[in-house]
């Protein structure tokens, strides 16, 4: 089976519906940059794909920044004057400020304040917030909660470790008929956020589950890391490795109902753009094409002046841009099973491109072939044009791709053509 094939076979109502009961299962674990939550996740992706769990002490310099120390955290509450819990983390692991302090001391409101933060605008939601690089306690909580806070003193309990121990990330080697990669690449450091970014972590777990049961003519290199600091401290222990990387995608954010959106790569015309753009040029569905920026998710490490690797960055509403995101209103709802299912169909048609894209060489260049009386020509039809095209375009110079845009038709079409031509020996591979 190859990665048509692969792609012919998937049925998109039940893979949509296994990712989404995939993502159920990681939901309710509290991730953060280092700690047991992150541990847990890529344990329990291991079930289905051989990652290889690497391990990056505290303290070590990665370029510019230092890996940081480890967080876990067992419990967290406010108690009110009563002894009830106002705040429970065991509720939701969004009510702790990710990466906080022990703390186990009455403090009086208006200090409490200090360290309270809401989603005014959405009173109900919680948000989602983070210290990581700067030592601070706090809780998250919803605005109704904050509002009912009216006791003068409250106990803050937060039952956390921040010492030594280790970065982890999750890699996963698919080795192809070609040293050159594709590098897919995801955050898994998010606790319950539904889209942002389990929906990735699920959608990169079934592509490498999939393309590992098939021959492909690239290597794979699966990346499952905490957001920023894991992109930087990948790059810093394996520089030597990103000469192989051709094509890259970070997913994040696959699972929501907006448009599917690619950020292209620093260099804005690397292959991955040019295929990403003919696949969502043809997709049936409104789809946006964005220029590249320097902020966002990990494509900002990859594509960094000093590495410019051609990385792009696939997912459907930009982070953000959506008034869910880093909130509790980022659940289970919020990501629907016939996206998820979209977004891996359409990268499994950029993977496919990118797999199938040679240039081609017509075997009886002077002059159109008679395809007749070959049973190649029975009709103008889509088929029959894409053979010309083929034929007229395959002097060794152009893609398929080349060719699918010139031609204005799907790169599928194309593909067909050029085996079929190959069939009956009209065609060859051109050795370049």
């Amino acid at each position: 089976m190859n990665i048509s094939d692969l792609k012919n076979s998937i049925d998109p109502v039940k893979t949509g519906q296994e990712l989404h009961s995939l993502i159920g299962k990681l939901y309710p674990i509290c991730r953060s940059i280092t700690g047991s939550g992150l541990r847990q996740t890529l344990d329990i992706l291991k079930h289905n794909i051989p990652l290889q769990i690497h391990e990056v002490p505290s303290g070590t310099k990665v370029f510019d920044w230092v890996v940081p120390k480890e967080w876990n955290i067992n419990d967290a509450y406010i108690k009110d004057s009563a002894g009830e819990k106002v705040v429970d983390f065991k509720k939701s692991n969004l009510h702790i400020l990710n990466y906080s302090m022990p703390i186990n001391k009455t403090v009086n409101l208006q200090e409490l304040r200090e360290h309270l933060f809401t989603l005014p605008d959405h009173p109900d939601w919680v948000p989602y917030k983070t210290s990581y690089y700067k030592e601070n306690w706090g809780f998250c909580l919803s605005h109704k909660q904050f509002l009912n806070l009216t006791d003068a003193n409250y106990n803050v309990f937060i039952d956390a470790k921040l010492e030594d121990g280790s970065l982890s990330y999750g890699e996963l080697y698919l080795e192809g008929r070609e040293k050159a990669e594709i590098l897919i690449s995801c955050h898994a450091c998010h606790p319950s956020l539904a889209n942002d970014n389990l929906s990735g972590v699920l959608v990169a777990s079934l592509l490498a589950e999939r393309l590992s049961t098939i021959s492909h003519r690239y290597s794979y290199r699966f990346l499952f890391i905490p957001g920023t600091i894991g992109a930087i401290t990948w790059l810093a222990i394996n520089e030597e490795k990103t000469v192989n990387i051709k094509h890259g995608l970070v997913l994040s954010g696959v699972g929501d109902r907006g448009n599917v959106t690619y950020k292209k790569s620093r260099l804005g015309n690397a292959q991955i753009d040019h295929a990403a753009y003919h696949v969502m040029k043809h997709s049936a569905d409104k789809c946006d094409i964005i220029d590249f920026y320097p902020y966002g998710y990990d494509e900002r490490q990859y594509c960094s002046p000093g590495f410019n690797l051609p990385v792009g960055c696939f997912s459907r509403t930009p982070y953000g841009k959506y008034p869910e995101y880093h909130t509790s209103a980022d659940n289970l709802g919020f990501v629907a099973p016939e996206c998820l299912s979209d977004s891996f169909i359409k990268i499994i048609s950029i993977f496919e491109v990118l797999e199938e894209n040679f240039n081609y060489l017509n075997l009886h260049p002077k002059c159109e072939p008679q395809l007749g009386r070959r049973g190649l020509y029975t009709a103008t039809g889509p088929d029959e044009m894409a053979m010309l095209w083929v034929l007229n375009l395959s002097d060794g110079n152009n893609t398929l791709l080349d060719i699918a845009e010139k031609a204005g038709l799907k790169f599928e079409t194309v593909l067909r053509a050029a085996k079929i031509l190959c069939e009956n020996n009209l065609l060859k591979k051109a050795i370049v």
